[in-house]
């Protein structure tokens, strides 16, 4: 009984003890968290939504966006710039407002007044893996300029000293930073060895046939060309079969800007279609691209605030250095995403 007395003591003690305790809040952090973030609007307005890029950008976004409770959207334009401006000002005129933009540039200038327009109207505005002439809440992608020149430093080796030093451009057009900004870094080091010739550098406006004509061409008027470094995978593929059909499969080493998806990259170079491709993984990329639209739609800055430039990782990858993770697989990323 003694023994039962004092348990009962001991009983209302901790119970006491207990209730006089203060309630915890859980994490505050968590509150501000899905209070900054549920029910935000994302728009993604790229180049086109058909080729594997904005495909593995939109998957990741999406995923991560309809975690926190907000709404993912995008637009095609397909690679009309005239659709893509349309889709612009139809996002800042609509109700409710995007809270961000995601856009990928055609060039330097056409959306740049639009792009203004959207921050004035409480907008942020996040650009991804184009460059413009505009500032925007924060750029995500890749430094062009030291692209071109890890493919310059690859055709170089390529080429080796014994060759005929000659090299074949393929450039996507003439207002496309990337484009604008992968010749810059490619010039910057071929100029400091003047022994190596850039003999020709069409442009394929970033379309698989007609880099496979400009190459056929190339080829033709150039016959010792050692390396042909073109822009973008996605119309490289016409340049590998231009040197396929003219005979000259390893002895012409193709070099490619690459986003790094299995088809578009790894297999290219496995085949040895593609002697190397300079890469800024798309997964990678949109990590950084879900982090900076977290922190921006948390931060209660106005629009236009900050600038930050936010470069991807660029790896240059060849037989050599190519591991089985290399590349992401886009089919892959879509069915691990749903």
């Amino acid at each position: 009984m003694k023994f039962l007395k004092m348990f009962l003591v001991m009983a209302v003690f901790v119970t006491v003890a207990l209730t006089a305790l203060p309630a915890t809040a859980g994490d505050p952090g968590s509150i501000v968290y899905k209070k900054a973030l549920k029910g935000k609007r994302i728009v993604m307005v790229p180049l086109a939504m058909g080729f594997d890029l904005a495909q593995g950008w939109a998957a990741i976004v999406k995923r991560e966006v309809e975690h926190f409770g907000g709404v993912f959207e995008t637009r095609d334009p397909n690679w009309s710039v005239e659709a893509g401006a349309q889709a612009i000002t139809e996002a800042i005129a609509s109700s409710p407002k995007p809270d961000l933009l995601i856009i990928m540039p055609p060039d330097l200038n056409s959306y740049s007044k639009l792009m203004k327009r959207a921050q004035k109207a409480g907008i942020y505005v996040l650009l991804i893996d184009n460059p413009a002439n505009f500032k925007a809440d924060a750029y995500v992608g890749a430094d062009w300029a030291e692209g071109g020149r890890l493919e310059a430093l690859e055709a170089m080796k390529a080429c080796g000293e014994n060759s005929s030093k000659e090299i074949g451009l393929v450039q996507g057009d003439e207002t496309n930073a990337t484009s604008l900004y992968q010749y810059d870094g490619i010039m910057e080091v071929l100029n400091k060895h003047p022994d190596y010739k850039v003999v020709a550098k069409p442009d394929s406006n970033w379309d698989a046939t007609t880099s496979r004509n400009v190459t056929a061409t190339m080829l033709q008027q150039h016959p010792n060309i050692c390396a042909i470094i073109d822009f973008w995978d996605g119309d490289a593929t016409g340049a590998a079969a231009a040197i396929r059909d003219a005979g000259k499969k390893g002895k012409v080493a193709l070099i490619a800007n690459s986003g790094g998806e299995q088809k578009s990259a790894c297999d290219m170079i496995k085949s040895g279609d593609f002697h190397a491709v300079v890469m800024n993984n798309v997964a990678h990329e949109s990590a950084v691209m879900v982090a900076i639209i977290k922190y921006l739609l948390q931060s209660g800055q106005p629009p236009g605030t900050s600038h930050p430039y936010i470069y991807s990782m660029l790896e240059t990858v060849t037989k050599e250095n190519l591991r089985c993770d290399t590349c992401w697989n886009l089919k892959v990323l879509k069915e691990s995403v749903k």
